[in-house]
């Protein structure tokens, strides 16, 4: 079953195709989208497991934080994440492993995964997520500029030399952010081919 393919507009991301009828239903539906954005972030958090050698666990909030970016655009995206980030701050136990707090030393990949957010929804505005090879590489974009906070971020929280912080803090999760990149490989477009379009 497809949906009618005028329903998807250049420049339209998935949270786009959601109805709304007047200019303030969209305003609830936005702030559904971010609540539920941040909450799918904070709930694939818990799913972690420790890796050896590392004050960084395997989880599933990178993964969810992506598609989040990615479904909600650049705008909602971003603020998901932010609502995300702060609200843990504050204290709210959702960061992985049911941490909380600025002063963990794995913070800055949650910095990174916000920048991510809006990296990834700009690049799905321009049709980043209709095919297979795009959505690889805007993934693969997401995951860059996560790491690219999150490990000199965990350099400086914990004094590690560079390479130690890649060690730490990279390498050991490159084969998971393969995987997670295949499944958004097949996801998103899919979806896009369930909507009626097949760019």
């Amino acid at each position: 079953m497809t949906f009618p393919a005028t329903t998807v507009r250049p420049g339209t991301v998935l949270a786009d195709v959601l109805p709304a009828s007047s200019a303030g239903r969209a305003r609830v539906r936005d702030a559904a989208l971010v609540l539920g954005g941040a909450a799918l972030t904070g709930v694939a958090a818990q799913i972690a497991v420790p890796v050896p050698g590392s004050p960084v666990p395997v989880t599933g909030q990178t993964f969810a934080a992506l598609l989040v970016g990615t479904s909600l655009g650049a705008r909602r995206g971003f603020l998901a994440l932010a609502f995300y980030a702060m609200a843990g701050v504050a204290g709210v136990p959702w960061f992985s492993q049911g941490e909380s707090g600025l002063g963990l030393s794995s913070f800055g990949y949650v910095l990174g995964m916000l920048l991510a957010a809006v990296v990834v929804g700009a690049l799905a505005r321009r049709g980043g997520d209709r095919g297979v090879l795009r959505t690889a590489g805007t993934m693969a974009a997401g995951m860059a500029v996560t790491y690219a906070i999150g490990v000199p971020y965990l350099a400086l929280a914990t004094g590690m030399s560079a390479g130690e912080a890649l060690a730490a803090g990279l390498v050991p999760f490159l084969v998971g952010d393969a995987l997670k990149a295949a499944l958004a490989m097949g996801a998103l477009p899919a979806v896009w081919k369930l909507l009626g379009d097949e760019r």
